[in-house]
């Protein structure tokens, strides 16, 4: 949790008012506080973003929020390419076989940085599914230019060469331009189908008045920012604290190497029965997503008067609930810093429904979630039945305030049967 937060929650409680870049803003750790405020999406509070994330976005709040069916049409979009049902008839071989061919290149490296390479990975992954992106034939290895990319976000806003917030913009600009040149080229040859994401967007701006050029450009950033940031980070700090503990790494691959005995053919892909039968891995999942907490808070803006207990938050301030705070309740999960995914076995839907909220939660949840599960699935199932893998060096957890891995995580990936 971001030291900030604790000290502040020590001093007054689980809900306090402090300044978030001049601004004044009440944060909450109080679980029962922060499921109201999410069911009052639309009715007492409103999405709200960073200054400078909302820039970085070229996104005006203000406008989206009062076009309500701009976050229905971007749900329903972005369920409909990454949701369960895309998953189970499409995605899953595609994702598996790009997890494969990923993980066989990193068995021929020396070693290799976890967060720069899983980025990386799913920045091309996801790229690929929005528009068709083909890292091969690209110049530079874009999605490895966003390592550590929220965290130059996070910092001061100061635009001058050798700052995070510097590099974070230069990297900025080389996705956008990536983005606008296949918008542009689609739009030069419109009898040119691909069937992905952009293909969608650019026959939906007949009807929707929203979706401008610059619209569509930002919002696909948004989504990879949205993708490879915060799945690499879980997937990093999973895989860390997995390799610490040879009792997890037994019960992975003892659970995908009855997977794979249970098949007529060993080498045919992931069914979708297959990943819905991992239970103990999805325990290693949500454990390490309730111990990643990636963002520091999620943000709303008041629309209305709202009470809690005897005081009044005022209209228009902002309100941040913090995951991490709800995450590691000592009240609600034993021992909440210890990594211990046996414990969702008697963890019921009525506690994570207000205590574990790594996806957010109301009408406005996210809709990759199924997708950053699936992905943290399929890897650990190509990982733990194919290869081994050692520690090389760092792997240090540091909150500033996102999470962050220090110098980072290098690890050696070596293929198990010699292949």
């Amino acid at each position: 949790m971001p030291p900030f937060i604790k000290k502040r929650m020590k001093k007054y409680g689980p809900v306090f008012r402090t300044s978030l870049a001049g601004r004044p803003i009440v944060v909450s750790s109080d679980p029962e506080f922060n499921y109201y405020v999410f069911q009052q999406e639309g009715k007492l509070v409103e999405r709200w973003y960073m200054d400078s994330f909302a820039k970085l976005l070229r996104q005006d709040t203000t406008r989206i929020n009062a076009h309500k069916n701009i976050h229905k049409y971007l749900r329903n979009l972005v369920l409909g390419y990454f949701g369960p049902e895309a998953l189970k008839d499409k995605m899953l071989p595609k994702l598996e076989d790009a997890i494969n061919e990923r993980m066989l290149g990193w068995s021929k490296l020396s070693s290799l940085e976890v967060k720069k390479s899983t980025a990386a990975m799913i920045f091309d992954f996801t790229a690929e599914q929005l528009f068709s992106y083909e890292p091969k034939k690209s110049k530079e290895n874009i999605g490895e230019s966003f390592t550590n990319f929220l965290q130059g976000l996070m910092s001061f806003p100061i635009n001058i060469p050798g700052t995070a917030y510097h590099r974070c913009l230069q990297n900025q600009k080389k996705a956008v331009d990536l983005i606008t040149n296949m918008l542009e080229e689609r739009k030069r040859n419109p009898e040119v189908h691909k069937g992905d994401f952009l293909d969608q967007v650019l026959a939906d701006m007949k009807t929707e008045s929203f979706l401008t050029e610059k619209f569509i450009t930002y919002m696909m950033f948004g989504l990879l920012l949205a993708s490879f940031e915060t799945i690499s980070s879980t997937l990093t700090l999973a895989i860390k604290l997995i390799t610490e503990d040879p009792k997890v790494v037994q019960g992975l691959t003892e659970e995908h190497e009855a997977i794979l005995n249970s098949r007529e053919d060993v080498n045919s892909g992931i069914t979708w029965k297959e990943y819905k039968s991992m239970t103990y891995t999805h325990n290693v999942i949500y454990e390490s997503l309730r111990l990643a907490s990636v963002a520091p808070g999620i943000l709303r803006r008041t629309i209305q008067d709202i009470q809690v207990n005897e005081y009044t938050i005022p209209k228009g301030w902002a309100l941040m609930v913090v995951p991490a705070a709800i995450q590691l309740d000592p009240n609600t999960y034993e021992d909440p810093l210890a990594f211990n995914p046996p414990r969702w076995q008697d963890i019921s839907a009525n506690v994570t429904a207000k205590n574990f909220i790594p996806f957010g939660a109301g009408m406005t949840s996210c809709a990759g979630a199924d997708f950053s599960k699936v992905l943290m699935g399929v890897f650990l199932h190509v990982l733990v039945t194919k290869y081994r893998w050692t520690t090389i060096k760092g792997g240090e957890v540091i909150r500033s305030p996102t999470l962050g891995f220090g110098d980072g995580f290098h690890i050696r990936v070596s293929a198990k049967h010699g292949s």
